[in-house]
């Protein structure tokens, strides 16, 4: 089992999420840091601040040398398909080929109603995450790209320069949509991200997505699949690694452990001692 680290990026300042991202980096169990792609806070005052994800990374992608660095998830419908791969791109030559590129259909009513964004109804949403997955592997892969889609059109279009991994940074999807999410993850997906109630919830998913492999032909094996497990500021580590152990047994290859917020760096290699016998 791999683990990561999820911070909030909302209600704190920009130095204590630099701060634990650096120290993060210094601590080898972690592989990845993940933010998330929202313009308005999930918890407490909404009228509160909060840090946009994306510039967020390229700034971490400078801070930090080693850890990989990543969105969970960032929402389709708030840019195009084509300006977030050129996005990616830069960001993963920032960060010398760190990036983990989280995609997710989103879901905010709140922030889409607030700046004007169109969020479609549940199929539409879906259709238009679809195009643009696909839409954004092409152009970080292919020299140019020509689809004409009900949603994207593009002609002879080009993302320059390339990212540093090639064929294209990984893929990683976020969610648990049986019909949708999960076929698209099977299709696209190098990682795979669900957050559940439990691990049995977790494993009933997940078998859904073999299922769809199956039906596309592709290798289950090639996807890292993982889970998210909160950290309580309030409650000692041993109900954390009994979830974590819950998870190993599901069959999770990464855990994302989120962190309380506003955490101080001192709290990640008590951390890391109590996951380690997990590891591996």
């Amino acid at each position: 089992m791999r683990f990561a680290i999820k911070t909030r990026p909302e209600h704190t300042t920009w130095e204590e999420l630099r701060d634990v991202w650096v120290a993060a980096d210094e601590i080898e169990l972690f592989e990845s840091a993940w933010n998330w792609d929202h313009f308005y806070p999930l918890t407490g005052d909404l009228a509160g601040p909060n840090f946009e994800g994306w510039t967020m990374l390229a700034a971490m992608a400078q801070a930090t040398r080693r850890i990989r660095i990543g969105c969970q998830v960032t929402g389709m419908v708030y840019r195009h398909p084509a300006v977030l791969a050129n996005m990616a791109a830069t960001v993963d030559i920032i960060s010398g080929g760190r990036l983990e590129l989280g995609l997710g259909a989103a879901w905010n009513q709140y922030e889409c109603d607030a700046y004007g964004i169109e969020l479609p109804p549940l199929r539409e949403r879906f259709d238009r995450f679809d195009e643009g997955v696909a839409t954004i592997v092409a152009l970080l892969s292919q020299p140019t790209t020509t689809f004409h889609g009900q949603y994207v059109r593009l002609t002879e279009a080009r993302c320059e320069p390339k990212p540093v991994q090639q064929p294209h940074p990984p893929i990683v999807i976020g969610g648990k949509g049986p019909k949708r999410t999960l076929r698209t993850a099977a299709r696209w997906a190098q990682h795979w991200n669900a957050i559940t109630a439990n691990p049995d919830e977790w494993r009933a998913v997940k078998q859904i997505l073999l299922e769809h492999c199956d039906a596309v032909g592709r290798d289950p094996a090639e996807i890292t699949c993982s889970a998210n497990v909160r950290m309580e500021p309030d409650r000692g580590l041993s109900e954390l690694t009994e979830a974590v152990a819950g998870y190993r047994a599901a069959g999770v290859d990464l855990v994302v452990i989120n962190l309380p917020h506003r955490a101080k760096p001192d709290i990640l290699q008590p951390l890391a001692d109590a996951l380690t016998p997990f590891a591996g």
